[in-house]
């Protein structure tokens, strides 16, 4: 088998795995687990769980670069199930030792990745080397603007892995290790940041069109800044507004980059729609996080936002976009196509809406039918995945 071959085969295991933590995430939402608990598993089992996997596919021919090796990706698919794993049970059963066990084995996990992308691009670590074809040279100048801010991705991914391991045991903490800090080291500098980074690649390509380097630039600066700002200053106060106005113009710009690509775009497949439903998503949890920032915390805002975020703008750019590469027309299987995944995003969006309505609203029965709509998005989307990979 050739390193191409096995980085292929292991990728795939880690997507297949991040679709399986997906469906036990919307399940676990429907069942009441604690937000804490599904943040674990959202954010650290099907997030980056996906992520891992695309990451070592895309990175190394993003920087131009061969992956430095292949042996460590068993173990980091390993590391990177159990971890959020024994988390997500330590914190639901209140077991200091299952939930330190987890977050030592996710730092582990986040320290096999970060070691081999930076064993991958030692030598052109801001990515000036971008591996850009003949056939894509007007798009070089985005593909290297976005390449410089991976090193802050992984910078976010350590911090935010080492402060989930301090907070559960002596060490010193990330600031005080107030959790959310922690979950927004992870999830906008490590999760959102990513997308970003990779999507102002990535994207341009699917939709087979342009968009402008300085919007680029523009979200990609408040996108790496915003996050840090944002952890430092929770919950309130001046500061904190200036994190929620950056972090606001990272996503605001993200959405319209998207928009320009789609309208430029002659390009209408399945994915591509999950792609926009996610930036859609985003700017409706920019407006509550800004109500955050001005008019203060409640806790139905916060649960809107983190669902929104999670579930709509990093959940639906991921689902999207594994349609794009795994697109589910090419299964042989019946009703597994383009129509079975047009549901699992109607139902995983239809969803998302009904229960951030209902959560907003106060209205518990509305909030409980959205998330057995999205639980039934994303036990079809799982399906989809699966088939279409176990075809490959």
């Amino acid at each position: 088998m050739t390193t191409a071959e096995r980085i292929s085969r292991w990728a795939r295991r880690f997507v297949l795995a991040g679709a399986g933590w997906f469906a036990v995430w919307q399940i676990a939402v429907l069942a009441g687990v604690s937000h804490r608990t599904e943040v674990v598993i959202g954010l650290l089992g099907f997030v980056f769980g996906t992520v891992f996997g695309k990451g070592y596919s895309l990175v190394p021919s993003y920087f131009d670069r061969s992956l430095a090796t292949t042996r460590l990706m068993p173990v980091h698919l390993l590391t990177a199930g159990l971890g959020p794993a024994l988390l997500a049970v330590g914190i639901e059963t209140a077991t200091p030792t299952l939930r330190i066990a987890g977050a030592a084995t996710w730092l582990l996990a986040v320290l096999l990745f970060v070691g081999t992308i930076g064993a991958t691009i030692r030598d052109n670590p801001l990515g000036s080397e971008t591996g850009t074809g003949d056939a894509s040279g007007h798009r070089e100048a985005l593909d290297r603007t976005a390449n410089r801010f991976l090193p802050v991705v992984l910078g976010y991914l350590l911090v935010g892995s080492y402060g989930l391991l301090a907070a559960e045991t002596g060490l010193p903490t990330v600031f005080d290790g107030y959790p959310p800090r922690t979950a927004h080291l992870l999830a906008a500098g490590g999760g959102l940041l990513l997308i970003f980074t990779i999507g102002f690649r990535l994207l341009p390509r699917f939709f087979v069109t342009s968009v402008e380097r300085p919007l680029a630039l523009v979200v990609l600066t408040a996108g790496a800044v915003g996050p840090a700002v944002i952890a430092f200053s929770l919950p309130a106060g001046g500061l904190f507004v200036v994190g929620a106005v950056l972090q606001a113009t990272a996503v605001t710009g993200y959405a319209v980059a998207i928009g320009l690509l789609f309208t430029r775009s002659g390009r209408r497949r399945v994915g591509l729609y999950g792609v926009v439903a996610a930036a859609g998503a985003g700017l409706l949890a920019v407006v509550i996080g800004l109500l955050f920032a001005f008019d203060g915390v409640t806790a139905a805002r916060v649960a809107a936002h983190a669902r929104l975020n999670l579930l709509g703008l990093l959940g639906l750019t991921i689902v999207g976009v594994s349609y794009q590469f795994y697109p589910p027309g090419v299964s042989s299987q019946p009703l597994v196509d383009d129509p079975t995944a047009y549901l699992a995003l109607g139902l995983l969006g239809g969803g998302l809406l009904v229960e951030v309505g209902g959560t907003l609203g106060g209205l518990p029965v509305v909030t409980t039918l959205g998330q057995v709509l999205a639980a039934g998005g994303g036990v079809i989307h799982l399906v989809v995945v699966a088939t279409v990979i176990a075809e490959r």
